[in-house]
């Protein structure tokens, strides 16, 4: 059956994106084509020798590194960043990692209007989408706007092939909730649901390869290509209850981002499927599971994903603060959120139990 849509509205971004592994080495041609020649290499201090490579493959055209990028991208980080960027003169920064070093890109960006290159080594997504998360004070906030829209993506299989297996599976959940919630956003159109369908086959179809030989490059590639596909839904299309949960969750008790995305999922899906089943039933029909919440917390098991908030650092005593703060502003979800209702969701998954709507 079609997915035509009587009335949409969708658009796509300027961005130049290239696939192939090794093909970080080019990153000195990529600035040429953008008429670039100073780069800030951004990384988290885990990944400062992928950095110093960087650096050493552009030669005179790096002008720097900044190995503080850290999870959740705090404000002063960022603004520490950013004023070695405008002292060493840089044009550009090329952010290599994860979500967090993305972000850090995104927001020196927001603040001087550098080009950014990204090398993705995880399947956060950020990368394709024009939206920063920033956290200060505790709370975790988000700003949409083209200005932080990453102008090149480099998607190379060599790098994600050291991605320790556990963080592969988490970083791999985390690209699938921006499908699976894409699926009933308010602004979905047909375009955002064929690529959220697609990205979602694609990890099916490749996660578990990638488990079984992690150093496969094929098998990592389709990874990367679906979180390619995913991340761009995240960027076309509002998110809801996951999302904002997820924020919540990280912003307010620390908790691993990619970590709180993969336990959070199937209870947030099996929460609006109560409403939307006909939306969220290409899930079920991907994994050939009976319903779309089962059917990720069935694959997060599978792929020996983390299932129980206190297994990742919340205690159960905070449950009751966590509603509380997702519940005080209120936001579009496919479901009425009711803070006794999204109690039950967070204790289910505090608990690491099977979701139910």
């Amino acid at each position: 059956m079609s997915m035509f849509q009587e009335e949409f509205v969708t658009s796509s971004a300027s961005m130049r994106v290239r696939f192939g592994a090794g093909v970080r080495r080019a990153i000195g041609e990529e600035m040429e084509t953008q008429g670039l020649s100073h780069a800030l290499i951004l990384a988290t201090p885990q990944q400062a020798g992928t950095a110093q490579e960087i650096a050493e493959l552009l030669g005179a055209r790096a002008c720097g590194t900044f190995t503080g990028a850290v999870m959740h991208t705090p404000v002063s980080i960022s603004e520490e960043a950013t004023e070695i960027a405008l002292r060493l003169q840089a044009d550009c920064v090329v952010a290599v990692g994860g979500g967090s070093t993305t972000g850090l890109g995104k927001a020196i960006a927001l603040r001087t209007d550098l080009p950014q290159i990204v090398v993705p080594t995880t399947y956060a997504g950020s990368e394709a989408t024009p939206i920063l998360g920033q956290t200060e004070g505790g709370r975790k906030t988000t700003i949409t706007t083209p200005r932080v829209q990453p102008e090149v993506v480099l998607y190379d299989a060599e790098l994600v092939c050291s991605l320790p297996v556990g963080m592969t599976v988490t970083s791999a959940l985390n690209a699938m909730a921006h499908a699976a919630e894409g699926l009933y956003a308010r602004n979905r159109s047909p375009i955002s649901t064929l690529m959220a369908l697609e990205g979602l086959r694609a990890f099916r179809d490749a996660l578990p390869r990638v488990l079984e030989r992690p150093q496969d490059l094929k098998a990592r590639g389709e990874t990367l290509y679906g979180a390619w596909l995913c991340g761009t839904v995240l960027g076309q299309v509002g998110m809801a209850l996951h999302h904002k949960l997820c924020h919540t969750l990280g912003g307010s008790f620390d908790l691993p981002h990619a970590d709180t995305h993969a336990v959070i999922l199937p209870h947030a899906i099996s929460f609006n499927e109560a409403a939307v089943p006909d939306l969220l039933a290409p899930i079920a029909d991907i994994f050939g599971v009976r319903t779309a919440g089962r059917a990720l917390y069935d694959f997060a098991v599978a792929t020996k994903a983390p299932i129980a908030l206190r297994d990742i650092g919340m205690k159960e005593t905070d449950i009751d603060r966590a509603a509380d703060i997702a519940t005080q502003t209120p936001y579009w979800n496919p479901r009425p959120i009711e803070r006794e209702g999204l109690q039950r969701l967070l204790r289910a998954a505090w608990a690491g139990e099977a979701p139910s709507p």
